[in-house]
């Protein structure tokens, strides 16, 4: 791997944490690195999943990028709900 590649998957996983942060309702009590976390995280297992539909992994399809923020959504209600993090949005 090579630095530019790092670089690529933590402004990916950036743009959809963010992406997952925004539809998801209340505010969310985490920070960035929780937030690149998730949309990595979110990315690999949505690629993964839709690739089994696809028959391929591709980042530049539109799929991947709806299917990273789907998963995205889907770990960051997960995290909020086993760590009791989520507070209400006043």
């Amino acid at each position: 791997m090579t630095i530019l590649t790092i670089l690529g998957w933590i402004v990916f996983g950036l743009i959809v944490g963010f992406i997952a942060r925004a539809l998801v309702p209340g505010k969310d009590n985490i920070g960035i690195f929780a937030t690149i976390g998730i949309g990595i995280l979110g990315s690999v297992v949505g690629g993964l999943v839709f690739s089994l539909f696809t028959g391929r992994i591709t980042l530049s399809n539109p799929v991947g990028w709806i299917g990273s923020v789907i998963f995205a959504i889907i770990l960051l209600v997960i995290y909020n709900r086993v760590t009791g993090r989520k507070a209400t949005r006043r």
